[in-house]
Formats: structure tokens, C-alpha cells, sequence
């Protein structure tokens, strides 16, 4: 199992950070390089607890097609999903957000499964985990844009 967490600061009110990181338009909009769109599910606005989106993008050179589910939602604070189906054996995304002296700390919680036993560890150690991490650090830098232009 991998597992990593990133921090960012932004600055600006854990509201709008954490209702930001929900959005599913702007979801899209942060990572258009890999042609994110949703093909499933719930189709945009803010995604909801026990509501899922499936997504298919372009990563490692291939399409890959996604599904996951929010378990958790506590607004502002805390909201996690969890992958329904899709390339990863499992994987669960906790983001946090905690209030800090001028705006949040945005705090992503990451842990997955690589599928394919063995061969899957060996792709995790290679370049999966790194691309996780670039991806979600991509994705953080636009959430941080975006949030801090204000409306």
C-alpha cells in the first residue's frame, strides 16, 4: 500500500477552499492536460455525501476510466472519497481543511492499492506514486489560484 499527504496554504477561508475542492467543474478545469471529464454519475456542481462521478482521463499514456464515491463529508473541515471501480486494486482521498492565521492549510490524505499483485508493487515503486503526487500537486496549485482570486 502507498501512501503520501501533501500541504498546501491558501489564502482564503476554508468555506470556499473546501467547497472548491468538491467542484466538480473546477475539477475538470484543473486537470484539462489530461483531458479529465466526467462520464458518469453526478455531471457537476458541488458533489454531495454518498454521491458518485466517473471520470476518464489520459495518464501513462493510456485512457483510463475511474469511479469513485464521497464517504465522508463534514463541510468545511473534511471530505473523503473512495474509488467504486477503476485502474487502482482501492484507493481513499481524505481532504482536510484546517483553519490557520490568514486562510487554510488544505491538508490531502492519499493511500491506494496498486492492481496486478507483485508486478503492480514493482510499477508503484517505478512511477505510479510520483505521478499520484505530480497530479495532486497540479491540481492544488489551481485550487490555490483560483481560491485566492476570491469571486
Amino acid at each position: 500500500m502507498a501512501r503520501f499527504r501533501l500541504e498546501t496554504f491558501i489564502a482564503a477561508p476554508p468555506e470556499r477552499v473546501f467547497d472548491l475542492a468538491r467542484d466538480l467543474d473546477f475539477h475538470q478545469r484543473s486537470l484539462a492536460d489530461t483531458g479529465e471529464t466526467i462520464v458518469g454519475g453526478r455531471t457537476g456542481g458541488l458533489i454531495e455525501l454518498g454521491e458518485e462521478v466517473e471520470w476518464q482521463a489520459r495518464h501513462l499514456g493510456r485512457v483510463w476510466r475511474l469511479r469513485s464515491r464521497v464517504t465522508v463529508l463534514e463541510r468545511p473541515q473534511l471530505f473523503t472519497d473512495v474509488q467504486v471501480h477503476g485502474p487502482f486494486a482501492s484507493f481513499e482521498h481524505r481532504h482536510r481543511f484546517e483553519p490557520v492565521e490568514g486562510g487554510t492549510r488544505m491538508v490531502d490524505e492519499w493511500e491506494h492499492r496498486a492492481p496486478l499483485g507483485w508486478l503492480g508493487r514493482v510499477a508503484d515503486w517505478l512511477f505510479l506514486s510520483r505521478h499520484m503526487v505530480r497530479l495532486l500537486e497540479t491540481r492544488n496549485l489551481a485550487l490555490k489560484r483560483e481560491a485566492e482570486q476570491g469571486d
